[in-house]
Formats: structure tokens, sequence, C-alpha cells
């Protein structure tokens, strides 16, 4: 699967071919020389008047250019930037096992992501050391590092809370190891993690540089356990992108500017059963899909899109026969109660039946990406689905997800790896940093 890397063992060595002990004393010095470990590094931009950003981060700017997302904010950028069909084509997804030894380095290693997460995100002059000393950068990017539409999303796995930091009595109250379902195939390396970042830009050197420079700065207190490069191709012919099954993939979505839809799906709510710290945080589930391509190219097209329960073409529903009828239309069962124009056990069907009792467990924001890797020794292609999608209740999908357990897509996918993630609230101001709530 693609650039994984399983997790070294205990004692071993770490991330950057260093030792354990010998990557956390060299985190720490680094820690001093920049004095992190004092104050939160404000690298950034500036945070707007009165140091709270109440509207979700707006983009703002084209791929290649250096328009910034803005990094300050009651909730983290990287959800609701709009679709990532031409503005983020390029998403990693890196999972991480925590080494830190204590609560103070996890604290000192949540301030290095802050000051690393607003520097990349607003980008600027490259920094750079006397001559004959180490640089702080790689120089991937060149002099000056460009935003380049930027955004690293972090959040928490269950395993943060297992006791070592005393952190367990403030877990979120749904989130969970991924348990895989009937038909997946997890792969131990491939799943799970303490950390997750999500680091999605409009060209992949620049999320390549943001992540490298990530783990540079904190070496010895993390290590990456799996990753996953991600891909979005443009629209064809419009709308949103396809899949590589060639069907239209993320039609069906709350709106990411509407305050009431994300407030009522997606963004955990103040005076909630979930800790006090995690409102304006959210749950992030990310599954790692092979697709098997070959297999599926044999399928007639009428097959194929009972199978999905959508034109190919137009990703219309399956009661337009137009082929340029608009995608957005809403599918509709009420007049279909047998499945014979839209089958019961399609993908979509099942992932949304329309039915009262599965209403609460239907809504998730998606924003997926796709993956191609190596194909494996004698095997076909390895491409598929790194899915992604944001939602207020893990439960929600979960239940989704339970749901597809029979649906006709099956023979043709396995699911590999990913894992659930609590994603922290936003950083306020400078004065702030991630997981402040949590640690404090």
């Amino acid at each position: 699967m693609a650039g994984h890397e399983p997790p070294a063992p205990d004692g071993g060595w770490g991330s950057g071919g260093c030792p354990a002990d010998l990557g956390r004393r060299s985190f720490l010095q680094g820690m001093a020389a920049t004095g992190i470990a004092a104050t939160t590094a404000g690298s950034g931009p500036s945070p707007p008047p009165g140091g709270k950003q109440e509207s979700a981060p707006a983009y703002a700017g084209e791929p290649g250019n250096d328009g910034a997302v803005p990094f300050y904010g009651e909730h983290q950028a990287g959800i609701t930037v709009p679709p990532p069909d031409t503005r983020q084509a390029a998403g990693n997804f890196v999972a991480f096992d925590v080494t830190a030894a204590d609560r103070s380095e996890l604290t000192d290693l949540f301030r290095t992501l802050t000051a690393q997460a607003a520097f990349l995100t607003a980008g600027g002059k490259a920094p750079t050391a006397p001559p004959g000393s180490p640089q702080p950068d790689d120089g991937v990017m060149g002099p000056r590092i460009p935003a380049g539409a930027l955004t690293i999303t972090v959040g928490v796995g269950a395993g943060l809370f297992d006791g070592r930091y005393g952190l367990a009595a403030r877990k979120p109250v749904e989130l969970v190891t991924m348990a895989p379902f009937r038909h997946d195939d997890l792969d131990p390396a491939l799943s799970n993690g303490d950390l997750l970042l999500q680091l999605c830009a409009g060209s992949r050197d620049t999320a390549i540089h943001a992540l490298l420079q990530i783990i540079f700065h904190t070496k010895g207190v993390m290590r990456p356990r799996w990753s996953i490069n991600g891909m979005h191709s443009p629209p064809r012919p419009v709308g949103v992108s396809r899949d590589f099954f060639g069907f239209k993939d993320g039609i069906a979505n709350p709106d990411p500017t509407s305050a009431d839809e994300m407030n009522q799906w997606v963004w955990v709510q103040p005076h909630s059963e979930e800790p006090a710290w995690a409102a304006g945080g959210t749950y992030q589930a990310v599954r790692i899909v092979r697709f098997d391509v070959e297999k599926w190219q044999a399928v007639p097209l009428a097959q194929q899109e009972r199978i999905f329960g959508r034109r190919k073409v137009s990703g219309a529903p399956m009661y337009a026969l137009d082929p340029n009828a608009p995608d957005t239309l809403d599918p509709i069962y009420t007049n279909d109660p047998k499945g014979l124009i839209t089958p019961l056990n399609s993908h979509i069907r099942l992932a949304n039946p329309q039915t009262p009792q599965t209403a609460s467990t239907s809504t998730i924001l998606r924003r997926s990406y796709e993956y191609q890797h190596s194909p494996e020794v004698g095997g076909g292609p390895d491409v598929g689905h790194a899915f992604c999608c944001f939602q207020r209740h893990l439960n929600t999908y979960i239940a989704m997800q339970t749901r597809l357990e029979d649906e006709l897509l099956v023979p043709y996918i396995t699911p590999r790896g990913g894992g659930y993630f609590f994603v922290l609230p936003g950083v306020r101001d400078r004065r702030d940093y991630y997981a402040r709530g949590l640690l404090t």
C-alpha cells in the first residue's frame, strides 16, 4: 500500500535513522534552541482582530501562487476548504506513533506542530542557519516557501489516551480503534495510530515538503506508522472529479459554507456529552480501499450503474435518463420501494436509504482522494480510494459503513487500512496551540 512504514520496535531505531533516545535529545535541544518550549512560535499570519475567527476558514488563492488558507480560527482548516478538485489536488494522510516520554514532552510536541503548521501554511522566506551549520529547511521549495493552499489538519487516535500521558479521562466519548467490518482485510501496519496529519495542497511538492519538515522537527517524539498519498483529478467534464471506477465521487455532502449545517453534522458542540475541550473539533474516519479495476472493467455499464445507484456519465440518480442531467438531482426512493430503479443494496441507497430510521446516520462530510501505488509483484494495479470523512458523531459513520457491508460493490473493493481520529479544535491565536484544552 502506498507509502506505509511499519512501526519500529520499542527501543529501536526511530524515523530519521537515529536511536529513539538520541532522537528525543535532538528534539529537546531543538526546542530549547528555538524557544518553542517556553512559548508557542508566532511564525504564521496574524489572527483576526480579537484573536478569534468565528467562521470557517476561507480559501484565498489558486494552486501555484502564494494564496494561503487562514491557519488561526475556531476550527482547523482542511475540513471546510472547498472540494479539492482544483484547489487542493494533493492530499497526504500520515499516521504516527507518539513516543514522547511524558506529558511535558507531549505538550512540547503539540507546540512544535503548531509552530511548524503556522509557518508552513503562511509561507515566507525559508529559514537559514550560518554557513557550516545544519540548515533548518531542506530547500525543496527554494529560498521562499509558497503557501500553496497548504492546510495541515491534526487529529488524535484512541491510542493517545491509553494511560501513558494521564489523558484517559479526557478521551472523546466515541473515539475507538478502528475494527474491521465484515469484508475488510485490514493490515495492522496500515491501520490506526496515536496521531494523524492530513496535509492538503495545490501541488504535491508543497505537501511533501511540509511533511518532511514536520518529521525533521519532531524526530524522537513521534514516528511515522503509515501513510497514503492522494490525488484529485479535475472534474470530467463538470461537477466533481471521478474515482478510479469512473464514477463521480463526493456528490452528496452538507454545505460547508452553512454554519447551521456544519454545527448540526460536523462540529462537536459545547455543553454536549463530549469533554469541554473537544468543542469545535470533529471525528475523522480514513479508509484505504483498494479497487479491483481489472475486475470492474469487465462489468457491463448498466450493471456498474446499478451497483453504484447512479448514472456513470452524468452522476445523476438512476431515474435520470438524459446523459446531461445534473449530478445535483436528489435520489428519490419513495416511488421505488422494491428497488426496481435503484437497487436496495446499491452503494448510494445503503449509504443513505432516506428512511426515518436512518436519517440520523446518513450525513457525513466527505473529503476523499484517490491513490496510486506501484503494482504488487505478480499482481494487478494497486489503485484505489483514500476515503476521508468528518462528522460530529463517529457512530454516524460506523452505522453507515455497517449498512454498506451488504452492498453490491463488495466484490470489487478491499479495505486495507485507515483509522478513526478526533480532529482537535482550531488554534485560536498566536498564544494558543494544538491540544491546549486537552493538555491543560
